[in-house]
């Protein structure tokens, strides 16, 4: 037995161990794609064990992330960091091999997998990051940005839509170094593919405009390896490898549906390891020999590191400017200018929030030179071209606007993929209602704490005529309920920059700024005190009675009504709520300072589901609300007749 299939069957024997040990977990993808991933991360992968974060190692998704066994035993064996017993403590409380790949917790882990398809959308996102990055810096004779994103992806990957849209924009964009490894084996939980998936997958990405290959044998490292090496000689479309497998190579379950999500059993175990011709029956068990070969394998990656390490050196002397401007790309930004004066003054005339990002947009960008970003053909309408600096394409790898067409998930997906690549910022921008489209790639932004920016215009009934598929309703209330993520509703023009500058400098969860179409008037008071996601905007003229809070375009309407109680002799404190989850990292003094115990009269006032309004309201309070859906009609009329009007907010008030 050779050198080569020894190590091939390590992955095997460890991923089968892991998950019998667990009594958990999925070896079929393991044992069936562990020659395909031996002879990439082995042979083909430009990576460094040492230096995890090597800025120009090739990125590595495992796209089936049930698969997960795979990717701890390769890091096991080149020497990551993940040990035995991190093998055996296998989707265990406080281990760093959970049930799916996550990112952040596992060294070598690019990104967190297990919603079939997502990987294959940061895999995208990668690629164009590395393209832009390539075209920003690289001189001739000096490629400091060069390297591949590869992909191994199944069968469900291919089946999610998710996956479509994305791999439908990396053939328009003619990716060259994004390679897909789709471990074609057949089956899914329910049985064989055919029941429901018959479709020739490498037809339908030759019609996306990617080159398209086949390794008929799965086991065959050769043909494995020639597929790859041809797929890094077409620099001028993306690939796709289909490798024909069989789920659980080598085990009594080879080829069936029980080999997919169950523990093999011990007998199978032991029969697997006769098949395999492992004669040590011993779990975890790899001898010297193979350990020292991967040992080999993983210095290839020591050297391509010092050779780029002395490349980039001579770089910084020959491009001085470009050296400088690297600090800004890769190192801490700037902040400063966020303070200044200039970027919090606009005109005194009503507008819509939209209109302020979008000026707040092209206020950053020269300060902010790294911005790469883009809507889902929406950029018009929420006004989010950053001007001048043209459109990302197959023929301008420079532009910083993304065309990202109409395709939401993938496009919150491709934006993972740009900012777990490093060097760029990046926001994606669509109509707030299609929050829903992009629910489960915002929610992978939080579970790994990644700082990209939504920006979801026409934010309510406001969008009027388009009627109630366009008008969002219970968003705020579905993004508030999910954890790590900042969402950020405006009154006005002040607090639009308080929401952009908390976007640009978080560090550890995704910001979603919500904006509206229609215009809404600048309020006196507003400004910095957004920052803490609540404050008292207007404070009563006398001893307060009772409060009215409000985000977004409702604000105003509680300024309108303070007023009016005033007039009638009853006084109430306005507190402005752009964001609940700001508000609820304050100090708990700052917290009662804005909202009074003592002062039980509350209404809150949002034209949106009021789920999440009444922790702040209290048993004695009351919402002012929108508990179904919408209507088309022009959005001012929809704010009389649901209710949105002063004095309405005054007459609930008094029945307090």
């Amino acid at each position: 037995m050779t050198i080569n299939q020894k190590a091939v069957d390590a992955i095997r024997i460890l991923s089968a161990d892991g998950v019998q040990k667990a009594n958990s977990g999925h070896p079929g993808l393991p044992l069936g794609a562990a020659p395909m991933a031996y002879q990439l991360w082995a042979h083909e992968l430009k990576h460094n064990p040492k230096n995890p974060d090597w800025l120009n190692r090739d990125r590595f998704v495992l796209s089936a992330g049930h698969g997960s066994m795979l990717i701890y035993s390769l890091l096991h064996l080149f020497g990551y960091g993940v040990t035995l017993d991190d093998l055996k403590s296998f989707r265990q409380w406080g281990s760093k091999t959970p049930g799916h790949p996550e990112y952040g917790h596992t060294v070598g882990i690019e990104t967190t997998t297990g919603p079939l398809g997502a990987g294959m959308t940061n895999a995208v996102g990668m690629a164009m990051a590395e393209s832009h990055l390539a075209a920003t810096f690289n001189e001739p004779g000096f490629p400091v940005i060069d390297h591949h994103t590869f992909v191994i992806a199944g069968d469900g990957c291919m089946m999610e839509g998710l996956a479509s849209e994305a791999m439908s924009l990396a053939g328009t964009l003619a990716l060259g170094k994004l390679i897909v490894l789709y471990d074609s084996n057949r089956i899914t939980i329910e049985g064989k593919t055919d029941i429901a998936f018959t479709e020739n997958v490498k037809q339908r990405f030759e019609a996306y405009g990617f080159q398209t290959l086949d390794v008929k044998d799965g086991t065959d490292l050769n043909a494995i390896a020639f597929a790859i090496q041809a797929a890094k000689a077409d620099a001028s479309r993306p690939t796709l490898i289909e490798i024909h497998t069989n789920i659980g190579q080598g085990s009594p379950r080879e080829g069936s549906a029980s080999a997919h999500g169950e523990p093999l059993g011990a007998e199978n175990i032991a029969k697997l390891r006769e098949n395999l011709g492992w004669t040590n029956s011993e779990p975890f068990f790899v001898d010297e020999e193979i350990y020292a070969h991967y040992q080999t394998c993983a210095k290839k990656g020591e050297k391509a590191e010092k050779s780029w390490n002395t490349l980039f050196a001579d770089y910084c002397v020959a491009y001085p400017e470009k050296a400088k401007l690297w600090k800004t790309y890769f190192e801490e930004t700037d902040w400063s200018f966020l303070d200044d004066e200039a970027f919090w003054t606009f005109d005194a005339k009503p507008q819509a929030t939209r209109n302020v990002s979008g000026e707040l947009i092209n206020r950053i960008k020269d300060k902010v030179p790294n911005l790469f970003a883009g809507s889902a053909d929406l950029a018009p309408s929420t006004k989010t071209e950053i001007k001048g600096v043209g459109f990302f394409s197959k023929d301008n790898r420079l532009g910083k606007n993304i065309h990202f067409g109409v395709r939401e998930n993938a496009m919150a997906g491709i934006g993972n993929g740009i900012r777990l690549h490093g060097g760029l910022i990046s926001f994606v921008a669509t109509f707030f209602v299609f929050a829903d489209n992009m629910k489960p790639m915002i929610r992978l932004s939080s579970i790994m704490n990644l700082p990209l920016i939504y920006v979801l215009t026409h934010d309510s009934i406001g969008v009027g005529e388009d009627g109630p598929t366009h008008e969002p309703i219970e968003q705020l209330t579905m993004l508030r309920a999910q954890p790590n993520v900042t969402v950020f509703r405006p009154a006005d023009a002040r607090e639009t920059a308080a929401g952009w500058a908390v976007a640009l400098t978080a560090k550890d969860a995704p910001t979603v700024l919500v904006l509206t179409r229609q215009n809404l008037p600048q309020l006196e008071g507003s400004g910095k005190d957004a920052f803490k996601g609540g404050y008292i905007l207007s404070k009563a003229q006398g001893v307060p009675q009772g409060i009215l809070m409000a985000s977004g375009s409702e604000v105003f309407l509680a300024i309108d009504a303070q007023k009016k109680l005033h007039e009638e002799g009853i006084e109430v404190n306005v507190v402005s709520m752009p964001s609940f989850e700001l508000f609820k990292k304050q100090p708990q003094a700052y917290q009662d300072e804005v909202l009074p115990k003592s002062l039980r009269k509350r209404v809150a006032i949002e034209a949106a589901a009021d789920l999440s309004w009444h922790q702040f309201v209290g048993l004695d309070g009351k919402c002012i609300g929108l508990n179904r859906f919408g209507a088309s009609a022009p959005g001012e009329v929809l704010f009389e007749k649901f209710g949105f009007t002063v004095q309405n907010v005054v007459d609930t008030f008094k029945s307090l």
